[in-house]
């Protein structure tokens, strides 16, 4: 059977300007469904159709095909229908499935089980949709609810289903009779229409500014999931946040600090130790960038940092001179100049400078990372 998945993306976009050309996590939008249809395996052609050649490009660097549709099919009044039908019209297939680049986040599973889904549910249209379990209403009037009885507990409700449109399938020869009887084929017409249902992330669309935002923050999220652990109030337990570094280096006993100097070309490091009074602590910032930050921290015998951890972040210590200890979760670690030491978020820490001379680190974060530290009851 010939499966050819079809992405459509137009140039134009009225609510946000060039939206299938804006970048998403250093990618066009168009992009991410590109490469994750490839991923699936499951097509013999992919294609992205628009009427602008610069999206030909795109698909070269991403492995896949163009077609070009009619600047006819680009307008506001060109219906699903038309570029669907002109695309089949070109490209032969049995079974076209369409992919919005507007729900980048659809991941290869929800690919393979769409496809799957359409081949072994003999179905002739297939839609992807999305599940809420809330109390719903169409023009005023309730769809799950009896707005004469008690509230029911969410779980007991019949869940509302939408449209999510970012995956949707059609047998080409079923498709073409509906456009003839009805001239109309996009919601399945006459056959054997099913729904399949997306959750989570990829029933994220595109379809307004602050959408971008939230597929990023996803997005971010994928990558770490780690962020997504889950902690909870405990009773008898509290805690204190501080994030001005300034604040934090301060009350840890460190009274020389210079920020004046941070972002220098190339710098040092064995002339900064040199030149700086090694019979009291010290710090001097590096680097200080949207990105990250390096501070090079020096303390006596006995100094160190108060026990702490970072919710959000993993920071890492290169040992620059002189012995350290640090303690991890509660196990305690000699390190060493020349180790290197990383600290994952959430993980209780602190570090204390041991031996008989002052011990230097190069402290690498980022500003105004969260440092939170478990208050005396």
């Amino acid at each position: 059977m010939n499966i050819v998945a079809m992405i459509p993306a137009r140039l134009g976009s009225k609510r946000i300007k060039s939206k299938n050309l804006r970048l998403l996590d250093g990618r066009p939008l168009v992009c991410h469904v590109a490469h994750t249809a490839q991923a699936a395996g499951v097509f013999k052609g992919i294609y992205v159709n628009s009427e602008s050649e610069i999206f030909d490009g795109i698909a070269k660097e991403s492995g896949i095909r163009f077609y070009q549709r009619p600047a006819a099919l680009a307008g506001d009044d060109a219906t699903n229908d038309m570029f669907v039908l002109d695309f089949i019209d070109h490209v032969p297939c049995d079974i076209i499935v369409q992919i919005n680049p507007t729900s980048p986040l659809l991941s290869q599973e929800d690919i393979r089980g769409f496809v799957s889904m359409m081949i072994e549910g003999n179905y002739d249209t297939l839609h992807s949709v999305k599940e809420e379990q809330i109390e719903g209403l169409f023009e005023g009037k309730p769809l799950n609810f009896d707005p004469l009885k008690v509230m029911p507990p969410s779980q007991h409700l019949k869940p509302v289903v939408l449209f999510s449109s970012a995956i949707m399938a059609w047998k080409v020869g079923n498709y073409r009779d509906n456009i003839r009887k009805f001239s109309a084929g996009t919601f399945g017409g006459e056959g054997k229409t099913g729904y399949f249902t997306l959750k989570g992330f990829s029933t994220i669309d595109i379809d307004h500014e602050e959408d971008f935002k939230m597929a990023q923050l996803a997005i971010a999220a994928q990558k770490d999931p780690s962020r997504a652990e889950p902690r909870y109030y405990e009773p008898g337990k509290k805690f204190r946040v501080e994030k001005d570094v300034k604040t934090i280096l301060t009350s840890d006993g460190i009274s020389d600090i210079d920020f004046l100097k941070e972002n220098q070309l190339m710098v040092n490091l064995k002339e900064i130790i040199a030149h700086h009074d090694n019979g009291k602590a010290w710090t001097r910032r590096l680097i200080n960038t949207e990105s990250n930050s390096a501070t090079l921290i020096s303390q006596l015998p006995g100094e160190g940092n108060r026990l702490h951890h970072h919710n959000d972040w993993n920071e890492w210590w290169y040992i620059v001179a002189g012995e350290w200890e640090f303690e991890i979760e509660g196990v305690k670690h000699m390190v060493k100049e020349g180790d290197v030491v990383l600290i994952e978020k959430n993980k209780w820490h602190k570090i204390t400078a041991k031996g008989k001379r002052p011990a230097v680190r190069l402290a690498v974060s980022k500003d105004k990372v969260g440092h939170i530290y478990k208050e005396d009851p």
